[in-house]
């Protein structure tokens, strides 16, 4: 895969190859060529992510992860799965950006007693999956989505992220 991964803060030890397996296990869920696609990831912290979910979403929080799909593959009616995505006239896909906080993860994995690492892959998974058209604002949007990140989740090792 192209992956752009862009680093501002030097805490995010070991993002590229966390961003690798998780991105690579969404694009193997959904039946696409690694080879093929494109994705950028920033590793920034609390202070950033705020900035940029103000600016795009006008809530001047901090969040975990944000992502902008390249394009819209949301699905026309709820619990539906999204359309694929078309290569663009290069042959390659490009899916979109995502952006996630150092400060935020490391906040909630240690809230919730889990595993850091786990808890970057998932939300890279979760961000991943918006990028290719899922979404979770809907309840059958929501439970899909969830089902899907569980399963991932699952083949590479790492517990149910919502099991309470």
């Amino acid at each position: 895969m192209n992956l752009e991964l862009t680093v501002e803060d030097d805490r995010w030890q070991g993002l590229e190859s966390l961003s690798r397996q998780a991105i690579s296990a969404v694009l193997s869920y959904a039946e696409l060529d690694p080879g093929c696609c494109e994705v950028s990831v920033l590793g920034c912290d609390d202070a950033r992510i705020s900035e940029l979910n103000a600016e795009f979403r006008g809530k001047p929080t901090e969040t975990n992860v944000l992502s902008w799909p390249a394009e819209d593959l949301s699905p026309d009616q709820a619990g539906q799965v999204p359309q694929p995505p078309e290569p663009d006239f290069t042959g390659e896909i490009p899916l979109g950006d995502i952006a996630i906080s150092f400060d935020t993860c490391a906040r909630e994995a240690d809230e919730a007693g889990k595993d850091f690492d786990d808890h970057v892959v998932h939300l890279l998974v979760h961000g991943t999956l918006h990028l290719l058209g899922y979404d979770h604002i809907r309840d059958p949007d929501a439970a899909l989505m969830e089902g899907i990140e569980v399963e991932i989740l699952g083949k590479l090792g790492i517990d149910d992220p919502y099991k309470v």
